[in-house]
């Protein structure tokens, strides 16, 4: 590069060399005649000197890497930046061409014979020592995702199989109270004292009287429900449980309230074999339930065997295992069907499950006006709970079956079982146990291919267009299979319902909410202590 001045000082010209050994001109800068000094020449070739060196870089780098392609100086700025500051940013650019090999890999097998690391760091090592290729590392990658999806689905499916044989059985706490119970009933003549006395006999059919009925076979369970309505209720003296309960457990259960009177309220209890009504010639369905080999083999054989978990989300799976519970096909929990026979003197009564808490007073129950209905129950299908309140027909039933196709309807709201005002004398006018009896030989027919959670679902066939809603504020459901339940909203309910696995006498029973039943358990009674109930 040179300087170039002209004769009158006017111009200064700045050339190169060029390839064929000649001069090219690269700029001419004219000088005014005019106020001309030395001090500004000098100034403008210092910055020409300073100038020209960043305009040749730029020209190269144009050329070279072809930024022609940019059609605005922003462009060009943003790629020449970070390299004339020294710094590159690749970053984006190997992000994108990855993701384009795993969108590639993604569509393919991982082979079978891959050997993949057992974590991250080996995974790493071994990118080091083989210097595998990036769809190499894609494949180990998603072979590696594969294997942990894989063991977590397998993991969790086995907690629920877990958790359902645990919900089944019986705690060894509760066994020992009813084993422990039924000894005292044979050796103790004020445990088989008659429930209740003679001259209260008359009030078991006092139509005035607030009547409960109860139908369990867990003694402890029993004792809860019964003093919690006890000690809710702003009038104890007109309350009447009556407690129904199995061959087995009668002498226990008896025992229980023998030696543990309600007083003033009126306990009485009775074994299904004590009913003249309940013969086989009057329950057929029932017992070919009970009898049935295929019905036992589903609810008691294995439920992991031929289904197809691969296909099967966990929450599924959960609610197919709850379905196969065996109190589904136990006679005392088909025994509400049957309230109209068994009580032939009674016009009410409110029926309870055995997992409920009674929190507040239960008299004005009696006092609703069910305008000819029979079941006055609370509706499923709407609340702030969407997890427990979105119950609805097509959560119960299978509606590919035709006869359920033709007569429901999917998006009719269900009711709950647990809590229940029964209007007996408008029930007896009704054909709602037949119906009941007929859906169930249709349903074992059809090899349990209609519904299979016990039953609720034949009864919301057989009360349908006899159900009154009932405020919900008298009935919360779900404390046994949703532990984020609203603390505040359990404390207001008048009645707390543990329906689900996580029962609060079991050990999986949620701790935040096992207090509100645990209160009404008398741990100073011997049988509760040497038997370490929930100890």
């Amino acid at each position: 590069m040179q300087l170039h001045f002209s004769p009158s000082m006017r111009s200064i010209t700045i050339s190169s060399s060029n390839s064929n050994g000649g001069f090219g001109e690269l700029m001419k800068i004219k000088v005014a005649a005019r106020h001309f000094s030395y001090r500004t020449l000098f100034h403008t070739i210092l910055i020409l000197a300073f100038l020209l060196p960043f305009v040749f870089i730029l020209t190269a780098v144009v050329t070279l890497e072809g930024v022609n392609k940019c059609s605005s100086f922003d462009c060009l700025g943003r790629r020449l930046g970070p390299k004339l500051l020294g710094r590159t940013d690749d970053s984006k650019r190997l992000v994108k061409d990855f993701v384009k090999i795993l969108n590639q890999v993604n569509s393919e097998e991982v082979p079978a014979g891959l050997k993949l690391p057992e974590s991250y760091s080996q995974l790493v090592s071994e990118m080091k020592n083989n210097k595998y290729n990036a769809k190499e590392f894609a494949l180990m990658l998603k072979g590696m995702m594969d294997r942990s999806e894989r063991e977590i689905r397998e993991s969790k499916f086995a907690e629920l199989m877990n958790k359902h044989f645990a919900a089944s059985a019986v705690p060894k706490g509760i066994h020992c109270l009813s084993l422990r119970l039924t000894d005292e009933y044979s050796s103790n003549a004020h445990a088989r004292r008659q429930l209740p006395s003679p001259e209260l006999l008359p009030l078991l059919s006092e139509k005035l009287l607030h009547h409960f009925v109860l139908s369990t076979d867990n003694i402890l369970a029993a004792s809860v429900v019964v003093n919690s309505a006890v000690r809710s209720s702003l009038k104890p003296e007109k309350i009447v449980f009556h407690v129904i309960t199995d061959k087995k457990t009668y002498a226990g259960m008896h025992s229980w309230f023998a030696l543990n009177p309600v007083s003033p309220a009126i306990v009485e209890v009775r074994g299904i074999h004590q009913f003249d009504w309940l013969t086989r010639e009057n329950i057929p369905v029932l017992e070919a339930v009970e009898g049935h080999y295929g019905i036992r083999k589903y609810y008691h054989g294995n439920h992991v065997l031929g289904a197809n978990l691969s296909d099967t989300s966990p929450r599924s799976f959960a609610s197919k295992l709850q379905a196969r519970s065996p109190k589904y096909i136990s006679l005392l929990n088909h025994i509400r069907i049957y309230l109209p026979e068994l009580f032939p003197n009674l016009d009410k009564v409110v029926f309870l499950d055995d997992d409920v808490v009674i929190q507040r007073d239960l008299s004005p129950l009696w006092d609703i006006d069910l305008k000819g209905k029979v079941n006055g129950a609370i509706e499923t299908c709407k609340g702030d709970d969407e997890w427990v309140m979105s119950k609805r027909f097509r959560n119960y039933f299978n509606f590919s079956h035709p006869l359920i196709a033709k007569h429901l309807n999917p998006e009719e709201c269900a009711w709950a079982y647990g809590m229940n005002v029964f209007d007996l004398h408008a029930w007896r006018k009704t054909n709602i146990r037949d119906t009941y009896h007929s859906w169930l030989k249709e349903n074992l027919k059809s090899k349990l291919t209609m519904w299979k959670l016990g039953t609720l679902p034949p009864a919301l066939i057989a009360f349908k267009g006899h159900v009154h809603p009932i405020d919900p504020s008298w009935h919360m459901l779900g404390l046994g299979y949703q532990n984020k339940s609203n603390i505040e909203n359990v404390k207001k309910a008048a009645v707390i319902h543990y329906n689900g696995q996580s029962k609060p006498w079991l050990e999986l029973g949620f701790e935040h909410l096992r207090p509100f039943w645990t209160k009404y358990v008398d741990y100073s009674n011997d049988f509760i202590k040497n038997c370490h109930i929930l100890e």
